[in-house]
C-alpha cells in the first residue's frame, strides 16, 4: 500500500480536491492519499466544496490539517500544489509539484476548470504508477 500526500499551504482547496479524487479513483488495496498543509485553514473553501459536489464528491466533512512528520512518516510521494517557496518539504520524501491556481475566492467557472485539471493530473499519476482501480 502506497501513501501519497497532497499538500499546500492552507489545505483548503487544491490539495483537498486532489486527495478526494485520488481516493475515489485509486485501487484501495494499492494506494491511498491524504491532504495537509503547512498553515491549515479553518475549513475547506465553500467554492471548492460546491465544485466537488457537482461531480459527486462530498467534502463537507473534510477538515484542513497540519502536515507533520508523523503524518508524512512512511509516505511514498509528496505532491505540492504550486505554492512556490511556501510549499511544504519533507526531507527524504519523493516530491512532485503541480503548478495549479488557487481556487479560493474564484468564480465557480474557474474553480471547475481547476477541479478538472486536478482530476486529470490525479488520473495520470494513478495510471503512471499502476494504482488506478
Amino acid at each position: 500500500m502506497k501513501t501519497v500526500i497532497f499538500a499546500c499551504v492552507h489545505n483548503a482547496g487544491r490539495s483537498q480536491m486532489a486527495a478526494a479524487y485520488f481516493n475515489a479513483l485509486a485501487a484501495p488495496e494499492k494506494a491511498r492519499a491524504f491532504s495537509a498543509g503547512t498553515q491549515p485553514g479553518e475549513r475547506v473553501h465553500p467554492e471548492v466544496q460546491a465544485a466537488m459536489s457537482e461531480v459527486g464528491i462530498d467534502l463537507s466533512g473534510a477538515k484542513p490539517q497540519r502536515l507533520t512528520d508523523e503524518l508524512a512518516q512512511g509516505a511514498f510521494l509528496l505532491v505540492t500544489m504550486g505554492c512556490g517557496d511556501a510549499c511544504p518539504h519533507v526531507p527524504g520524501l519523493k516530491r512532485d509539484d503541480w503548478p495549479l491556481e488557487d481556487p479560493k475566492g474564484k468564480p465557480v467557472e474557474r474553480v471547475r476548470k481547476i477541479r478538472d485539471e486536478v482530476r486529470t493530473r490525479v488520473a495520470m499519476l494513478l495510471e503512471r504508477e499502476g494504482w488506478a482501480s
